[in-house]
C-alpha cells in the first residue's frame, strides 16, 4: 500500500498575484515602478537587486508581478551557472532579445549567493556586463547584497531591500490558508506559529501544515510545545539527508547540522520513518538500527560511558540511511513533528495544573497535595463541567484562577462563564 501523497502548501498557496504577497508593500512599489519605467525607454539602472533574508517574498513577488502584467518571465538560478560562459549563453541572450510573441520580458536570476567563493568561475562578472546592456528588465536576487563580490555589480542595480513582514501579517496568511483548508484554528495558536517563524513566511507555512494537516481545529495547545526545536527548516533538512541519504557520510553528516540533541533527533526518526521508507523490508531494516541506537543510548545512561555514542550517530544516521533499498519516491511526503514528546509536553503541563491546584486544595482541608490531586480534583472535575453555580462557589472558597478553572472544567467557554458568576 502506498503512502498517501500530499502537496506542500508553500507550493499550494503560492502567491499569484501582487495582492496576495505577504509584507513588505514599499519594496514592492518601489519594484513595480521601475519595471514599469521601462515603458518610456531603458532606465538609468537596468537591473533591480532585491536582496533580504529567506523566506521574505522576494522571488515570488516577481512571479507575481509578471503574472499579474503578462509579461514572459525567464527565470533562472543563478548557482547553475556558475562560469562566465553559462551565464552569457543564458542571461545575455535572455536580456537582449524580446518575447518569442512580442511581449514584454522579465529575466529573473535568483540565489546569487550561490556564484560567490571558489565555485564562481567568472559568473558575477558576466552577469556584471550583461546588466550594463540589458534591453528588458533584469532581476537579481540575494540575501546578501553586500558580500563584497557584488561590490562592482551593486553600481548598475536599482537595490531593493525586502525586510520580515510583521508577525500579525503572518498571522493573517495562515489563517487565510486555514480557512481554505476548512480549519478553524485560535487566533493565539497563529499568532505563535507566526512568531516562531521570526518573519520567513515559507518556515511559516511548513509549520502550520506538519500541525494542521488533517484536522478540523487548531489550538493553542497544539502548537504550544514548539519551544522542543529551536529552528524547523534546520531539522526537515537534517531529516531529508538520513531518510533520503545515499551514502553513509552524508547521513552521518546530517548529525553534526541538527539543532537538536540526539535524543530528540532519534524521535524525530522514530516519527517519520514509517511514512518516508514504505517498503516494509526497508521500513524493519531503518527499525533494527534505531533499536540498536537505543542499545547503546541505553547503555551511555547507565554507565555514562559516552565512547558508545559514535555507535548511535552510526546506527541512527547511516544504518536508517542504508534501509532505503526498495522504497519508491512518490510525491511529497511531510515531516511530523514527535508525537511522543508532545504527549508528554500536554501531560507534563497538565500535570503541573493539576498539582497547582491540589496546593490550593491542600490549604484548606489540610491534607497533602498530592493525596488532593488523587482523590478530591476527581469529584471537583465532576461538580466543575456539571455545576457552573455550585463551581463558581468552590472556585471563590479556593481561590482558583481562570486557567485551573479551565483545566478542571475541560473547555475554554465553560471556564470563562464559571468565571463570570465570580464578578
Amino acid at each position: 500500500m502506498q503512502s498517501p501523497v500530499y502537496t506542500t502548501w508553500t507550493l499550494k498557496y503560492k502567491p499569484k498575484s501582487l495582492a496576495e504577497v505577504v509584507g513588505n508593500k514599499e519594496a514592492i512599489e518601489k519594484f513595480g515602478e521601475w519595471v514599469k519605467s521601462w515603458e518610456k525607454g531603458v532606465p538609468k539602472k537596468r537591473a533591480a537587486f532585491l536582496y533580504g533574508p529567506p523566506g521574505v517574498g522576494k522571488t515570488v513577488t516577481v512571479e507575481a508581478f509578471a503574472n499579474d502584467f503578462k509579461m514572459e518571465l525567464v527565470e533562472k538560478n543563478a548557482s547553475d551557472y556558475r562560469t562566465e560562459d553559462a551565464v552569457k549563453r543564458f542571461a545575455g541572450l535572455a536580456s537582449q532579445f524580446g518575447s518569442l510573441f512580442g511581449g514584454k520580458r522579465i529575466v529573473l536570476l535568483d540565489e546569487l549567493d550561490g556564484l560567490t567563493g571558489t565555485a564562481d568561475r567568472g559568473g558575477v562578472k558576466a552577469i556584471t556586463e550583461i546588466v550594463k546592456t540589458a534591453q528588458c528588465p533584469v532581476v537579481l536576487i540575494a540575501n546578501n547584497v553586500y558580500d563584497p563580490r557584488f561590490t562592482n555589480l551593486r553600481v548598475f542595480c536599482l537595490l531593493i531591500e525586502f525586510k520580515k513582514p510583521p508577525a500579525g501579517e503572518v498571522a493573517k496568511h495562515l489563517k487565510r490558508i486555514c480557512s481554505l483548508e476548512g480549519i478553524q484554528a485560535d487566533e493565539n495558536a497563529l499568532k505563535f506559529i507566526a512568531q516562531r517563524s521570526e518573519g520567513d513566511i515559507r518556515s511559516a507555512i511548513n509549520d502550520l501544515q506538519a500541525l494542521a494537516q488533517g484536522k478540523k481545529r487548531l489550538t493553542y495547545e497544539d502548537v504550544s510545545w514548539l519551544g522542543y526545536r529551536d529552528r524547523q527548516d534546520t531539522i526537515f533538512n537534517v531529516l531529508r539527508m538520513i531518510l533520503y541519504g545515499k551514502t553513509c557520510v552524508g547521513a552521518k553528516q546530517a548529525a553534526d547540522m541538527a539543532d537538536v540533541d540526539v535524543d530528540m533527533l532519534f524521535e524525530w526518526i522514530y516519527e517519520n520513518a514509517p511514512a518516508h521508507l514504505t517498503d516494509p523490508h526497508d521500513l524493519a531494516k531503518a527499525m533494527d538500527a534505531l533499536s540498536m541506537a537505543d542499545v547503546y543510548r541505553g547503555r551511555i545512561r547507565l554507565t555514562q560511558d559516552w565512547s558508545f555514542m559514535r555507535y548511535v550517530i552510526d546506527y541512527l544516521t547511516a544504518g536508517v540511511a542504508m534501509a532505503r533499498q526498495n522504497t519508491k519516491i512518490h510525491g511529497w511526503i511531510p515531516f511530523k513533528f514527535p508525537e511522543r514528546i508532545q504527549m508528554l509536553s500536554r501531560s507534563k503541563a497538565e500535570r503541573a495544573a493539576q498539582l497547582n491546584i491540589g496546593y490550593k486544595i491542600k490549604r484548606k482541608c489540610h491534607i497533602s497535595a498530592v493525596r488532593a490531586t488523587k482523590e478530591v480534583i476527581p469529584y471537583l472535575r465532576i461538580i466543575f463541567k456539571n455545576n457552573a453555580e455550585m463551581a463558581a462557589g468552590l472556585a471563590k472558597w479556593l481561590d482558583l484562577d481562570q486557567e485551573m478553572i479551565e483545566s478542571l472544567v475541560g473547555s475554554k467557554e465553560k471556564a470563562e462563564a464559571i468565571t463570570r458568576l465570580l464578578s
